[in-house]
């Protein structure tokens, strides 16, 4: 079996958290405060739980099922290995938090993730989705294909949502769901947003990523083709950010299965039957 392909640089991943003057990140901040509110509506216990996430330090180890405090274990997740040093079969909760959208072998790796949770297991997981600084990604694409008549991988490729459900069936997980919260922020210009995103420690992380500094002329390109097609009425510039949440459990037998083809004891006709004779 051929291995994935190696689409995203790790170590320079790393280096660009490194370089942050502080780990402030309003986007994690977003999906810790959801974290919270769909933490709380399960009656569960977690006995033994992680979280991977970057800047792990940095977030809670208690969170709060309706039945109590849930102690997490905290994991960097780009502390350069390849893949958490977890114990297999032991756990009862893994929350994985951006980290799925710069993995390689998203299938491989939710497979490994699985197979380190009990039976009756949950994983919770949040990560950017497809649509996610789509407007810079078209705004680049337009500016190459203008200054330098092609294209260069500039903004990492993201999974759709309508996707993430089928990944979590494939790796294994039961009763999958995948929904998705989208959010449009806004910038005074397209430099104030690329400055954003190196400050969060977001820059550029694909392996194939131009060698270069872009020129003066792209980023002018850029930006002009930005504002030309997402900006409002008052000059400042949209931006999307699209947080896709997952949560599939381990198989159990005590799980809620599918009825069996031909099992129902009602047809479709004879309710539409119904229907129609308490239609005045």
């Amino acid at each position: 079996m051929s291995s994935p392909p190696v689409i995203f640089d790790s170590g320079q991943i790393a280096r660009n958290l490194a370089r942050r003057a502080n780990s402030a990140n309003f986007v994690r901040d977003l999906v810790v405060d959801d974290l919270v509110d769909r933490m709380g509506a399960y009656k569960r216990d977690f006995a033994r739980a992680v979280l991977i996430a970057p800047d792990v330090a940095d977030l809670p180890d208690t969170f709060f099922t309706a039945n109590g405090p849930v102690h997490v274990a905290r994991v960097e997740a780009f502390s350069g290995a390849e893949f958490p040093d977890l114990p297999t079969g032991e756990l009862d909760l893994v929350i994985s938090l951006l980290h799925l959208q710069v993995v390689d072998d998203v299938p491989g790796h939710l497979l490994r993730l699985r197979r380190q949770l009990k039976p009756d297991g949950l994983l919770l997981a949040a990560f950017l989705g497809g649509d996610t600084l789509t407007e810079l990604r078209e705004a680049f694409l337009a500016a190459d294909l203008a200054v330098t008549g092609g294209a260069s991988a500039r903004v990492a490729p993201m999974a759709q949502v309508r996707d993430a459900g089928a990944l979590l069936q494939r790796a294994g997980f039961a009763l999958p769901v995948a929904d998705v919260e989208t959010h449009r922020v806004r910038y005074a210009n397209p430099f104030a947003l690329m400055a954003e995103i190196k400050a969060l420690g977001a820059a550029n992380p694909l392996r194939d990523r131009p060698r270069h500094f872009a020129t003066r002329r792209l980023l002018a390109a850029a930006a002009e083709a930005y504002a030309r097609r997402d900006s409002d009425a008052d000059g400042r510039i949209r931006a999307t950010l699209e947080l896709i949440w997952v949560a599939g459990w381990v198989p159990h037998e005590s799980q809620q299965k599918p009825l069996k083809p031909g099992s129902a004891t009602v047809s479709m006709t004879q309710i539409l039957s119904s229907k129609k004779a308490d239609t005045p």
